[in-house]
């Protein structure tokens, strides 16, 4: 008997795959708060998609789930979400929520660390995990002294092309800017200057990191999703080679499809940060392999599941069991590993292919597909009639159609 209620906060597709898990392993019905109505949570049959519109601001999230606790008097609500923001906002106004609510995120000092591209590679260095050679730019600072003026000046002591993002996704939410991206892949030091010149602009007053690009094309990038409890014990381990990422401009660098695989080292790595900074709850890495060491080399670490989190759930560790042994029940458990083989993907496998360019991985996977080993988050055959299914199967066959020209042509060196 489920004695719970999953409470999510925003609607996209990673939100549902976790709530699938929830439905998969218990049955239960959720509930979501989405500022618009989504696609993903279509029709469902097991969640209530509650629109509330201006919860990207803390006060409205905070009254909302409030409002939310007072109509389901007596009952456990877990609290979840997949967006930096959300988890920010969640983790800031904790002392109102954790009336109502049970909370499985970090303190704030913990988040201000793993949340920061910087902190991360601080701690990442005093544990000798690989991060790449980075320059952070203070724009705010840059602002302050001159703005724009000063921009050709700053030293980039990189090789081009080069990786630039914020060091804070939260952040980095709030502004708009022409040909603003999730991560930008930069060519020239023109394009860079362009690039923080409209930062400038935009009032940006976070610190942008300029990377070095590790060689190699998406096949070499690699996902790990973690769950840390509250006892202190990683629970959860998954891992996975990405195959190809997204390409649209607010979704680009998320995968968009992963392979299953067993990566011990990027493990050992993961379970001795999360150590180090006492984290808690789920967290999800990003990390490539670089063929010039034979090391993987970490970016990032994100303090919540994943869009892509239903690979772990597809290859045999249900992520929801994990978070409800520990925050519900209070359980110890012994950890578990996804070790399954399983192609997960939200674009279509005839256009995934087009990007595999090695024959040996193209093989394997077209033996993945012979045996149905094929999963995508929204096709769950548990929830809906055949209006859901009609929307699904419309949004993967005109995913090709809609987003064409960010897709290039795969090349030896990239896409």
């Amino acid at each position: 008997m489920v004695d719970f209620l999953p409470v999510a906060v925003g609607g996209d597709i990673g939100v549902y795959a976790l709530l699938r898990a929830f439905h998969e392993q218990y049955g239960s019905r959720s509930l979501v708060l989405s500022s618009v109505a989504t696609r993903a949570m279509t029709d469902s049959t097991f969640i209530t998609n509650v629109v509330t519109p201006g919860i990207d601001e803390p006060e409205t999230l905070v009254a909302a789930l409030e409002k939310v606790a007072a109509e389901h008097p007596g009952a456990r609500l877990l609290l979840l979400t997949n967006a930096d923001w959300y988890v920010r906002a969640i983790i800031e106004h904790r002392e109102r929520l954790e009336k109502h609510y049970l909370i499985p995120f970090c303190t704030l000092d913990v988040l201000d660390v793993v949340s920061s591209k910087e902190a991360f590679a601080e701690v990442c260095a005093e544990l000798d995990i690989p991060t790449p050679r980075t320059v952070a730019v203070d724009v705010a600072d840059l602002t302050a002294r001159g703005g724009r003026s000063l921009v050709a000046g700053l030293e980039v002591d990189l090789e081009f092309p080069v990786v630039a993002k914020p060091s804070s996704s939260a952040e980095y939410h709030y502004i708009s800017f022409p040909g603003k991206k999730k991560i930008h892949h930069v060519e020239t030091r023109a394009e860079l200057d362009e690039l923080l010149g409209h930062l400038v602009d935009a009032g940006y007053t976070g610190t942008f990191l300029v990377q070095e690009f590790i060689p190699g094309d998406e096949t070499q990038m690699r996902s790990l999703t973690a769950y840390r409890d509250s006892h202190g014990d990683i629970t959860l381990l998954a891992t996975g080679r990405v195959l190809l990422e997204e390409h649209t401009p607010g979704t680009l660098g998320i995968p968009a499809a992963i392979l299953t695989e067993q990566y011990e080292d990027a493990m050992e790595a993961a379970s001795r940060f999360l150590d180090r900074v006492g984290y808690l709850g789920f967290a999800n890495f990003d990390y490539k392999w670089d063929s010039r060491t034979g090391r993987h080399v970490y970016f990032e670490m994100n303090p919540r599941i994943g869009r892509n989190n239903y690979y772990v759930t597809a290859a045999g560790a249900n992520p929801a069991r994990v978070l409800v042994e520990d925050q519900v029940h209070g359980n110890r458990i012994e950890p578990v590993r996804a070790t399954g083989e399983v192609l997960y993907t939200v674009v279509p496998v005839k256009l995934l292919m087009r990007y595999i360019l090695e024959p040996g991985l193209k093989s394997r996977l077209k033996g993945v597909v012979k045996r149905k080993g094929v999963v995508h988050p929204l096709r769950y055959r548990g929830d809906g009639g055949l209006k859901r299914r009609l929307v699904i199967e419309l949004m993967t066959a005109n995913f090709w159609r809609k987003y064409k020209q960010y897709y290039p042509e795969a090349t030896e060196t990239g896409y």
